[in-house]
């Protein structure tokens, strides 16, 4: 193989690449959103400078389904995204991000940054209860509940007419950002950046609101409860089509 040939490859081991190369396409991509009061100087602790608290003091607990990813396969994450602010631009920080499928893992934070690591995430109905379900390492970290399918917001039903997806359309727009982190052969770091992305290609198949309760529980080395649940604001329930492009450097900590 000559260089040429290495220089054509999306991504490790040279044998088998863990993942393709983009743009990323998603069918029937599924969140659960919960939103939650925290506490301010938690949430201030645990955002990296210089983004800035929207001063909101809330904070998003999202379980989301991916049962048809390009590139990826099927697979199920959940984390914590803090809403904030770059200078005067509001954009959502993923702050911890928990999933059950290595592709998406090892292109996840070689690519856009994004804080993953490998957990048991499930998104399941039963009953009347959507449930967003997170353990990592044997142990139950996360529990989010939501009344499934509550309200309709894509659907007037007093008034029997269709209503428009603005609003799912203006949060899924909304600019994200990762903390890119990954270190040279000597230990030191060879990448420290802010990375922004915004999804692209966006359809929205179905919208739901609702009552909703979050649980979060101490863990060593999964720490979302760090970030601590005050007061449940709401819930959120969509289904998507979507793609995820490439992203760029919002700013670089080594320049």
């Amino acid at each position: 193989m000559n260089a040429e040939d290495i220089l054509k490859q999306a991504s490790m081991p040279i044998a088998a690449p863990a993942y393709p190369k983009g743009p990323y396409r998603f069918i029937n991509r599924e969140f659960l959103t919960i939103i939650y009061e925290s506490d301010p100087d938690a949430i201030r602790e645990a955002l990296p400078e210089p983004l800035e608290p929207d001063g909101s003091n809330t904070v998003m607990f999202e379980t989301i389904r991916m049962p048809d990813s390009a590139g990826f396969g099927d697979y199920t994450e959940a984390g914590l995204v803090i809403p904030a602010r770059f200078g005067d631009h509001p954009v959502n920080f993923t702050q911890q991000m928990f999933l059950d499928c290595s592709p998406p893992i090892y292109g996840g934070r070689e690519i856009w940054g994004f804080p993953k690591k490998l957990g048991y995430p499930r998104l399941f109905v039963e009953g009347a209860t959507l449930t967003g379900h997170l353990e990592f390492d044997g142990t139950t970290i996360a529990i989010g509940t939501m009344g499934y399918k509550y309200q309709h917001l894509l659907y007037d039903v007093e008034h029997g007419t269709k209503c428009h997806p603005d609003a799912i359309l203006k949060k899924l727009q909304k600019t994200q950002v990762n903390l890119k982190i990954i270190p040279d052969v000597d230990g030191s770091l060879a990448i420290a950046q802010l990375v922004a992305y915004e999804v692209a290609d966006i359809t929205v198949k179905g919208a739901w609101s609702g009552p909703a309760g979050l649980q979060l529980f101490h863990h060593a080395n999964a720490p979302l409860a760090s970030l601590p649940v005050k007061k449940v604001v709401g819930g959120l329930h969509f289904i998507t089509d979507l793609t995820l492009p490439y992203g760029r450097v919002l700013h670089d900590y080594l320049k």
